[in-house]
């Protein structure tokens, strides 16, 4: 095993690999082939819930809730093993660790089956603990491996080759679905299921050119003490704290926590709005009857959907980044809010397949554009100070506790109504509360 220098061109591609073998989970698991596939198990049960502790649950409430569990545990655990990483000296190990139990989870997804739901429901709450806990220590390598003007570069290469890697497994996974016969597999339902194999196997496989070059870490030659144990959570107190004295990047902060959460709900939740309340075929039609080829023309309108969402993000980013140069950070979120809120209330009318691509374009059009400039926007105000690091780990914080309140929110809503459309325009209200809060910030803090 190689040691390569800070900044070896190696050292940097390795790190930045790790994207291509992880984005897969995050495209064909989270947002396009899993929705699908646990919308077709319920509708061929011919029920649409989930009996849990004696009580009934709606099956899309259900995915909601073991989202925001998942999401708690990493928000609650994740200073805490990054202190612990720390001090023990090999981050790599626990990188490892997550990998593989996120893996080895998606993996299990292809006996994701009705009749045992808990398992099941297992597996898909151990893949998203893997994935984003993974990401922890993935992320907390960079200014080790890179010096501070290689990584931006560093960063925007990880996250091309995670939008190249990912967009391939997907359209393999595409092809499966949609011509199973020439892969040799009998249905659409069984090219899911494998596709969820090849999730794990593709991120798993391709996971282990990083862990090659990656150092093991630093270890410290100090004794083990609370302090280090509990250092995550010590800085994150002292950021809460630094923020009291500083007025425009605690109100910003508390606007991003209200607008972050219904931006990250949406998309967590898209796709299974696409698969439940759309309607994606002419019962008149015989050629889309059984409910096999019904799911293969949602498949795939649906993958394409999501291609589509990746594709107009990056045009929204760029645009998004102009607009601010020329009206200002706040005020560009302010309008990122708005167009946020109207999406919301066109997306509860959202009845046709043509309806939801028009509607998923202009998503991916401000997803793209609100995301960096908020990052972007935070960046900007903190104080001067060299531990960066501790402020985003505060923010990274803030946004995992934002999904976690999204989500169950969401299922709530979801359960109690029925509907899907009902908590999609909720949403909407979390909008408008961040638009207002934005308002609260001083503009010539950005100036």
């Amino acid at each position: 095993m190689p040691v390569l220098p800070k900044g070896h061109p190696k050292l940097l591609n390795a790190w930045a690999f790790y994207d291509w073998a992880n984005s897969v989970y995050s495209l064909v698991i989270a947002s396009a082939v899993f929705p699908i596939y646990y919308e077709m198990i319920f509708k061929e049960s011919g029920r649409n819930y989930v009996t849990i502790f004696g009580m009934q649950c709606k099956d899309t409430a259900m995915i909601s809730f073991v989202t925001a569990f998942a999401f708690l545990i990493v928000a609650i655990f994740s200073p805490f093993l990054s202190g612990i990483a720390d001090y023990i000296g090999n981050k790599k190990a626990f990188m490892r660790f997550f990998c593989y139990m996120g893996g080895i989870s998606c993996i299990t997804l292809y006996w994701f089956d009705i009749d045992n739901l808990f398992w099941s429901y297992t597996s898909y709450f151990f893949g998203l603990i893997g994935f984003w806990s993974s990401l922890v220590f993935y992320n907390s390598y960079l200014p080790d491996i890179a010096f501070p003007e290689q990584q931006d570069r560093v960063s925007a290469k990880g996250f091309s080759m995670g939008y190249i890697g990912s967009t391939i497994l997907l359209i393999f996974n595409l092809a499966m679905v949609m011509f199973p016969d020439f892969f040799g597999i009998e249905t659409a339902k069984e090219a899911m299921k494998i596709s969820f194999l090849t999730v794990g196997i593709w991120w798993i496989a391709f996971s282990h050119v990083t862990y090659y070059f990656l150092p093991k870490g630093n270890k410290n030659d100090v004794k083990l003490t609370s302090d280090f144990i509990f250092k995550g959570f010590n800085e994150l107190k002292k950021v809460w704290g630094q923020l009291q004295q500083n007025l425009p990047l605690k109100r910003y902060l508390y606007s991003y926590f209200v607008f972050i959460m219904a931006v990250q709900t949406v998309m967590l939740i898209a796709t299974y709005f696409g698969a439940t309340e759309i309607n994606w075929k002419d019962a008149d039609d015989p050629a889309l009857m059984g409910i096999d080829k019904i799911f293969q023309v949602k498949q795939t309108g649906l993958i394409i959907c999501i291609l589509l969402i990746q594709l107009v993000a990056v045009i929204g980013a760029v645009v998004t980044a102009r607009a601010s140069a020329k009206f200002g950070n706040i005020n560009t979120l302010i309008f990122l809010n708005a167009f946020w809120a109207i999406l919301c209330g066109f997306a509860f009318f959202v009845e046709t397949p043509n309806e939801f691509y028009a509607t998923a374009g202009f998503v991916g059009l401000v997803m793209g554009g609100i995301q960096s400039l908020a990052r972007s926007t935070y960046s900007k105000l903190l104080p001067e100070t060299e531990d960066t690091a501790s402020f985003f780990s505060f923010y990274d914080v803030t946004e995992k506790v934002g999904i976690v309140i999204g989500m169950t929110i969401y299922g709530t809503i979801d359960q109690i109504t029925g509907s899907m459309r009902n908590a999609i325009l909720f949403l909407g209200a979390f909008f408008i509360i961040g638009l207002l809060l934005l308002l609260r910030v001083p503009k010539k803090a950005l100036s």
